[in-house]
């Protein structure tokens, strides 16, 4: 029978550096490196080295403005232009034709009424954005009307329902801006023979998604 190896270990006595060694350490930043510890295991005769590496955490550097520092004050957020998205047709096909519109309006109204979810689009007469849209003018009656919101699928969805408007979107500091409008009087005539199985529409129903008169 063979008897287990053993390694005896002595410390042994490192030359203690020179004034040169010393002066230069401090010019030189010294690595990080991963601590290791050495293992010796011995199995029938054999010594194996097992060598195992620990992980050194790293520390991140945050630059902090001088301004900042011994400020409790969060910094200032500029605020981004908001992404608004609309339909729009003439007044007349809007407000006084299209069968369908009143219904999906009042009908979102009362859905965002039970959900106490904040009003998110809004009928506007005459726009004042429409003025970025040239393309979009030159193939309008006027006076025009435009559904406006901040929900583009909704708006993409209204656009498909309604089927003769025309779409798209703009950016706008704030809600003022974006429902901005041109004063114009309303008249639709009413027609002289009326034969849809539904009562027709009265006059100002849009009422309650106009802009608010706060903004």
């Amino acid at each position: 029978m063979v008897a287990p190896a053993t390694l005896a270990l002595r410390p042994w006595l490192v030359p203690a550096p020179s004034r040169a060694d010393r002066a230069r350490s401090l010019h030189t930043s010294p690595l990080l490196l991963p601590s290791t510890s050495v293992h010796l295991q011995s199995n029938g005769g054999a010594t194996k080295l097992f060598s195992t590496c620990n992980r050194v955490s790293s520390i991140r550097a945050v630059a902090v403005d001088s301004d900042q520092l011994g400020s409790s004050e969060p910094p200032q957020q500029i605020e981004k232009p908001k992404k608004y998205y609309f339909v729009v047709a003439n007044a007349k096909f809007m407000l006084d034709e299209e069968e369908h519109f009143k219904e999906l309006l009042y009908e979102k109204l009362r859905l965002y009424g039970e959900r106490n979810k904040e009003q998110d689009f809004w009928l506007v007469v005459e726009p004042k954005f429409l003025d970025k849209f040239p393309d979009i003018t030159k193939r309008l009656k006027r006076p025009a009307a435009a559904l406006v919101s901040t929900d583009r699928p909704w708006i993409t969805f209204m656009k498909l329902r309604l089927d003769r408007v025309l779409s798209d979107s703009f950016d706008a500091d704030t809600l003022e801006d974006a429902l901005a409008c041109n004063p114009v009087d309303l008249h639709f005539e009413k027609p002289e023979i009326w034969t849809a199985p539904y009562k027709k529409y009265e006059f100002g129903w849009w009422g309650p998604f106009l802009p608010p008169p706060s903004i």
